[in-house]
């Protein structure tokens, strides 16, 4: 082949290398659809994030409440506590201070106490004055233990008005506020040393009797009671030695003026009836006395039902 019949040859093309796509080109769309599409998935994305954190808000929140309130609730009943105690504190030191002064209370009563309680019982004390068996004089005292609006049960001694359990008798009357009154002995029990009189005088008031059970315990205060005195009556008070159901033994002095008068507490409640002769073991005691318990009364001289007196019991002739 004729060398002018040899192609020529093609030079080759020359190709320029591709340009590498930059993380912007990679990331940043370069449409506005694409811009949309990243805006949404940004929002998307930032209300998640919003969502999460007030969800986490939420929660700390929560349960920084809680702390708070059970904090509050801890702190109430530690309050609470704290003031128990200083109540248990206070009441265990007023108990002590109660039982360390016992003693000097049952000593002796203030005159305060003392005028008190008489101021409180001598409206329903009497001063009872008859005549012994020699002709002379024989007194005592008498108090309510009933009364309605025809006549009143005044229950006294029976050694004070012995003389006139007899017929024929000497005459028996009370007296308060300086005025005289007869009254009818009605009826006795000599071996308790208590007798009834029925005075003719309505509404009059009547003591209340004491409600404990026992009435007294050893060791408590007593106070009886007379009608006669310058301030309308008179007191006496004593300390309890033994009681029981026969007797309630005591050393506040009993006068003649003070039989049949009643023993009172601190309240005022009457809780036997003072005597100078009952005598339940056959025998006197020196410096004390054998006061009848008041419930006695309902044995035979009174009738009590439900406990308390409304009518005299059966007439002794």
């Amino acid at each position: 082949m004729a060398s002018s019949d040899v192609l020529p040859t093609r030079a080759p093309v020359r190709r320029e290398p591709a340009p590498v796509a930059t993380w912007r080109d990679r990331l940043l769309p370069r449409t506005v659809l694409g811009m949309t599409v990243l805006l949404l998935m940004a929002s998307l994305g930032a209300a998640f994030s919003g969502t999460v954190l007030y969800a986490y808000y939420e929660y700390r929140l929560n349960k920084n409440e809680q702390r708070i309130t059970n904090f509050i609730n801890s702190f109430d009943k530690q309050f609470k506590g704290a003031i128990n105690a200083i109540d248990t504190e206070r009441e265990d030191a007023k108990s002590q201070i109660k039982r360390q002064l016992a003693p000097l209370q049952q000593v002796a009563a203030e005159g305060s106490t003392l005028d008190n309680l008489l101021k409180k019982v001598a409206p329903s004390v009497w001063f009872v004055h008859t005549l012994d068996e020699n002709g002379q004089p024989s007194v005592g005292s008498a108090f309510v233990v009933a009364s309605d609006s025809n006549q009143t049960l005044l229950l006294t001694s029976f050694n004070t008005v012995r003389a006139a359990t007899h017929q024929p008798g000497p005459a028996v009357a009370v007296s308060q506020g300086g005025q005289d009154t007869k009254v009818q002995l009605w009826t006795w029990q000599q071996d308790k040393d208590l007798a009834l009189l029925i005075l003719q005088k309505p509404n009059q008031p009547r003591l209340n009797w004491s409600e404990d059970s026992p009435p007294v315990k050893t060791g408590d205060r007593v106070f009886a009671v007379s009608g006669l005195g310058a301030s309308g009556g008179s007191i006496t008070q004593g300390l309890v030695s033994d009681q029981s159901g026969t007797a309630i033994t005591n050393d506040a002095q009993v006068g003649q003026a003070f039989q049949g008068g009643p023993v009172i507490n601190s309240k005022g409640d009457v809780v036997a009836v003072a005597s100078r002769a009952y005598a339940p073991l056959g025998f006197p005691s020196d410096g004390v006395f054998f006061s009848v318990p008041i419930r006695a009364a309902c044995d035979q001289v009174l009738r009590c039902p439900s406990g308390t007196p409304n009518a005299p019991g059966q007439q002794s002739h």
